[in-house]
């Protein structure tokens, strides 16, 4: 029977408690720093372009190892190699809130990116292990707490710290949580026989398709996360990022399908339930990532808000997860997969169509209300889709597909939060051009909007010379405002666009748990 391997001295829930919270202190720095990037530019002395590279140097380190974790673990053992991964960003996260210099901190910030991109995928594999298929949705309920609520909890946590205290502390926090789960870990989790017999039997490792994975991945986020500063493909530096992961993805993915033991088995893709999952929590990533960075910066730069204020236009989404989770797993008894995962799919887009609808003087409540409703559809996909992509797989290729499966939520989720900025400044550009044809003498409308600005002037005491001079500035700073706002709704009709995929590639999964055979 599945996970009966598992050793049971100790419960299931316990070991999914504590790898999850290993899970989600990894998965909280990956948002938490957004908030404080300014703070962080302004305290080490650098611009705040060069400040953004404590995001883009994680992203890379972690996107890499995310993948190469399945086959890492084989070779040193799943709890050891967890262990390694805890301690480590552990000591990383110490030496970022310690960090005095800037070069210090992106040192400590790629080891914590390097070892924390292994305690994802681990969590999961671990939880495939320690709980039969038939349980596996109320496990990954309590998963979905840390990978759902975590990015929308980071920034609300970064601003309040760095507003009330010191960005420093967005890392130092890491620490007791970090000794916790490494002594949890040690005590309570251990290698089931496959695992141990997988890492007597476990070949050489494979360098030439880590080589490819990491120039593949690694030049990917660094080219979308710089993109927009550098002028994409304006700058020779995009342009050979991206050409050398294209080609490292193109010959790297021929040589892992063909090679005899690849550093990751991609062929875990050709079952079908698993791609379409691969491909939904990817598409559930870049929405979730992408809206947790977007609204916070909407609610700062065009509604002047704190840190801690824009953080907590977030916070009621997180309950909101919390809430419908309990209920998703119950539907998943009775209500096939497939179809909840359609449906959240329609609640999602159906959110983000609602949340075009954004105006300059948007009201705090109206906010909270938008992201509420993009959370609520986010609630139905995690657990479901985490749940069906493995119906269908072997059990012995579950750390291959874990590892795939949170390389594309984190990879993709990267890409949203680069991509997403990167729109909203495209589309202001657009939105200006457009605007600027009617800001002319010869426009009625404009001429007449002047008018009305600088008789409010003059009815608040203005001197008319210096009212209708000072107009034109007035209808400028409306007009950014309106077509930032503009920027905004665009973001979230592409994204809602993108989120009615989820509803066909659902619909042609599979609902059955149909387990495989063991290759001989």
């Amino acid at each position: 029977m599945p996970g009966a391997a598992q050793t049971r001295s100790a419960n299931p829930w316990v070991i999914a408690l504590i790898v999850t919270l290993a899970a989600f202190m990894e998965v909280l720095d990956t948002t938490i720093v957004n908030v404080s990037l300014t703070h962080i530019a302004g305290s080490l002395s650098v611009s705040n372009d060069d400040s953004a590279w404590a995001l883009t140097t994680y992203l890379v380190a972690n996107a890499i190892v995310l993948t190469l974790s399945g086959s890492l673990s084989r070779r040193i053992g799943r709890k050891r190699f967890f262990l390694i991964c805890i301690g480590v960003f552990t000591l990383a996260s110490l030496g970022c809130g310690l960090a005095i210099s800037f070069t210090q901190l992106l040192l400590f910030r790629a080891i914590q990116g390097f070892f924390g991109g292994g305690l994802q995928p681990l969590q999961q594999a671990i939880i495939l292990d320690a709980f039969p298929p038939e349980k596996r949705a109320a496990a990954f309920s309590l998963s979905a707490v840390a990978i759902v609520v975590a990015p929308v909890l980071g920034p609300l946590l970064g601003g309040w710290l760095t507003d009330t205290y010191s960005w420093h502390l967005i890392f130092l926090i890491n620490v007791p949580v970090g000794i916790f789960t490494f002594l949890g870990v040690m005590n309570f989790v251990q290698d089931s026989d496959e695992v141990k017999r997988d890492k007597e039997t476990a070949p050489p490792f494979d360098y030439i398709g880590a080589i490819f994975i990491a120039l593949a991945l690694g030049c990917l986020e660094v080219a979308v996360d710089r993109g927009e500063d550098y002028d994409w493909f304006g700058s020779h530096f995009i342009a050979i990022m991206l050409g050398i992961s294209a080609l490292a993805f193109i010959f790297g993915s021929l040589y892992l399908l063909y090679t005899k033991h690849p550093a990751v088995d991609l062929r875990v893709l050709k079952d079908r339930n698993f791609a379409f999952g691969f491909t939904q929590i990817g598409i559930m990533g870049l929405v979730l990532y992408s809206s947790a960075v977007v609204i916070p910066q909407f609610a700062q730069i065009e509604l002047g808000y704190t840190a801690t204020l824009s953080g907590l236009v977030l916070a009621p989404g997180a309950v909101v997860i919390i809430m419908l989770i309990p209920i998703v797993q119950r539907l998943m008894k009775v209500i096939p997969v497939k179809f909840i995962i359609a449906f959240g799919g329609l609640v999602l887009a159906s959110s983000l169509f609602y949340s075009m609808h954004l105006i300059p003087q948007e009201s705090f409540d109206r906010l909270v209300e938008m992201r509420a409703a993009q959370t609520a559809g986010l609630a139905f996909l995690f657990v479901p889709i985490s749940t069906a992509a493995y119906y269908t797989l072997p059990r012995e290729m579950n750390g291959d597909a874990a590892a795939l499966f949170s390389m594309s939520r984190n990879v993709f989720g990267g890409i949203g939060i680069s991509i997403s900025t990167a729109i909203v400044s495209e589309r202001e550009q657009i939105h200006q051009s457009y605007m600027v044809d009617h800001l002319s003498g010869a426009s009625t409308p404009y001429n007449n909007l002047l008018s009305q600005i600088a008789q409010s002037m003059q009815n608040h005491g203005t001197a008319f010379a210096k009212a209708l001079a000072a107009a034109p500035g007035q209808v400028e700073q409306m007009l950014a405002t309106q077509r930032a706002v503009l920027a905004y709704n665009d973001l979230f009709w592409y994204t809602g666009l993108l989120a009615l995929l989820l509803i066909p590639t659902a619909l042609l999964m599979s609902s059955r748990q149909v387990r495989k055979k063991k290759a001989s």
